[in-house]
């Protein structure tokens, strides 16, 4: 359960920024021995890849805080957040503990699609609700929920590697702020629509 929550948090995470788990996975396995990575995904904690993880990290923090600019960068994030989800599932020490069991070496392409599946669903959701906060706040919002999904994105990275159980706990309060926000941009849909219909009836 705890391994699997892991690799779920890490993919999580890399729905929110693609850039950020991929580092901390690439820097722990580096430096420490909490993440041992499998001999295919080794060129993790090479210099190399660390330097384009972190050039290519502060360009997205950058982007992803202008208005308009952000949608256009989580339109081409919406395969790079997949595929790091997919990949920091499978490199995660975590992954390679799920590797033991026979059906996970019979299927080996099960952590990383479990990982695209799951970066896929929460960079969705974040690429649906940004529109909308941008639209609601006159883009003034972009920054400030820009800088809370990269905060969002450090905290669950951090929890799923030292902290996996607490990976739902904040999954939940993720799924509940989606609803919310979904919730509150109907509502604004039915009060429009309410305002209107007396004037077109005048």
């Amino acid at each position: 359960m705890l391994v699997a929550l892991t690799g779920i948090g890490l993919s999580a995470a890399a729905g929110l920024n693609a850039y950020i788990p991929f580092l901390l996975v690439a820097l722990l396995a580096r430096f420490t021995d909490l993440v041992v990575l499998p001999a295919g995904l080794a060129w993790m904690e090479s210099w190399w890849a660390i330097g384009v993880g972190s050039v290519l990290l502060l360009a997205d923090v950058v982007l992803d805080k202008v208005p308009a600019v952000d949608t256009l960068n989580d339109a081409v994030q919406t395969f790079i957040r997949p595929a790091t989800g997919g990949i920091v599932f499978a490199a995660t020490s975590a992954a390679e503990d799920l590797e033991a069991s026979s059906w996970v070496q019979e299927n080996p392409w099960v952590p990383v699609v479990a990982g695209i599946v799951v970066a896929g669903l929460v960079h969705t959701g974040k690429a649906a609700a940004r529109p909308v906060v941008n639209a609601g706040t006159g883009g003034v919002g972009a920054p400030v929920v820009s800088t809370l999904e990269d905060g969002a994105s450090i905290g669950l990275s951090l929890v799923a590697v030292f902290l996996p159980v607490l990976v739902l706990v904040v999954l939940g309060l993720v799924v509940w702020g989606l609803v919310v926000l979904r919730r509150r941009r109907r509502a604004g849909r039915w009060s429009s629509t309410a305002q209107d219909g007396p004037r077109r009836g005048t």
